[in-house]
């Protein structure tokens, strides 16, 4: 179906802003913290897991690349539901940037009296390389390559060292990189997403003699900030590229006949990070209301 692949699911006062900000911490709060890392928690998915994870009891490190006010507003969120939480740049496109962004990461560890975390939520992606087959350039393979994999993979190394015994990892995949959700101009995302659930399951057996579990969550379509269906009929702008239409032939494709919400992957991704997932290794689950089916 075409386009369905797309469908993937500042500190404005204050020029001289540093590029991170943290929760308020308190005396008591530092006590046996247990900490979470999540990419690209600013919206969407990651925002929803951010909140999740900090309902279970987490200090949440989630990462924004532009769109810091959303990171803000989920650090508020956090925060005024009793949580701690702490918004740090990361621009996934330069790993040049992933020592200094390990060290931020850390220094708010230590500051919640810990040397160590627990859970890192790799979600950060981009709708890249969604095109027909034929006009997937070698700049649209190459950008595909370096934000869906190389990032995650890289970031996850470096961070590794830093992550506790009996810790866990998910990654973010796709549907597109599965057998059940295939679709049309999804060559170069849905080859990166399939990779993500190989070295999901590979990274699991690796890391299985600390006890650090690896799992991965396949999302289908998910209405996010960049989907129409989250915008009111009567807000919406022209459609002359016929999204709506599109839209509306996918979700005659998932058996419970909707577009998942953030929450829905969110709860999935808190729950496999959580002692809940103890049991759970090297799996991708698929989350999308059974699209394909």
């Amino acid at each position: 179906m075409r386009g369905l692949c797309s469908f993937a699911g500042v500190f404005a006062s204050r020029p001289e802003a540093p590029r991170w900000f943290r929760g308020f911490v308190t005396e008591t709060q530092t006590d046996q913290a247990r900490i979470a890392v999540v990419t690209g928690g600013s919206s969407g998915i990651g925002r929803d897991a951010a909140l999740r994870l900090a309902q279970r009891g987490l200090r949440v490190v989630l990462t924004f690349n532009t769109n810091a006010g959303g990171a803000l507003e989920a650090v508020r969120s956090i925060e005024a539901a009793g949580g701690v939480a702490a918004a740090v740049a990361l621009d996934l496109g330069d790993v040049e940037t992933f020592p200094a962004f390990t060290a931020q990461v850390q220094e708010l560890s230590e500051g919640w009296g810990r040397a160590t975390f627990d859970a890192l939520i790799n979600n950060a992606g981009a709708s890249v390389g969604i095109a027909p087959f034929a006009d997937v350039t070698p700049a649209m393979l190459d950008d595909a390559y370096r934000l869906l994999f190389k990032a995650p993979y890289l970031l996850t190394q470096a961070l590794v060292p830093f992550l506790a015994d009996n810790s866990s990892i998910v990654n973010v995949s796709s549907t597109a990189g599965l057998a059940t959700g295939i679709a049309q101009d999804c060559t170069a995302y849905g080859a990166m997403k399939a990779a993500i659930s190989i070295w999901t399951r590979t990274l699991a057996k690796e890391l299985s003699t600390r006890g650090i579990r690896v799992n991965a969550v396949a999302p289908g379509p998910t209405a996010t900030r960049f989907g129409r269906s989250e915008v009111p009929a009567d807000q919406r702008a022209p459609d002359p590229d016929g999204v709506a239409a599109i839209m509306a032939g996918v979700t005659s494709r998932i058996a419970l006949g909707r577009f998942g919400t953030s929450d829905d992957v969110g709860r999935l991704i808190a729950m496999l990070a959580s002692d809940d997932g103890s049991w759970m290794t090297g799996e991708t689950l698929n989350v999308s209301g059974g699209f394909g089916l």
